[in-house]
């Protein structure tokens, strides 16, 4: 598991082109874009709550230094995240980001190891 220092994570918020959204889903299988809104999801499944709990820690972690915090939800060893941008600096709409991006693929490859039943 390679995770970027969590100091990288300092950048603009950009919107991703249709170029770079295609190459994003493609890259993380996992990640499914969510219906009605600019935004994508991922779900998990870990062996218990405490082995869930740990990971929304070290994620919680990340999205505080990247200053870009994502929409989740905890029951028992299942952990839902959604990732958008709501508030872009170029004053845009909203919508996925290159923050959205960037955190998803530290999530993904935190999770690797540790999910081992994925939704």
């Amino acid at each position: 598991m390679v995770n970027p220092p969590l100091t990288a994570f300092a950048m603009p918020r950009r919107r991703l082109t249709d170029d770079e959204r295609l190459t994003l889903f493609a890259d993380l299988p996992h990640w499914r874009a969510v219906a009605g809104r600019d935004a994508m999801e991922r779900r998990l499944r870990f062996r218990s709550f405490s082995q869930a709990w740990s990971f929304m820690s070290r994620v919680a972690l990340a999205a505080e230094a990247l200053d870009h915090h994502p929409e989740w939800s905890n029951v028992y060893g299942r952990v839902t995240i959604v990732l958008t941008t709501h508030t872009p600096d170029d004053g845009g709409a909203g919508g996925l980001s290159d923050l959205d991006d960037r955190l998803a693929r530290w999530i993904e490859d935190f999770a690797r190891p540790l999910a081992p039943a994925n939704d």
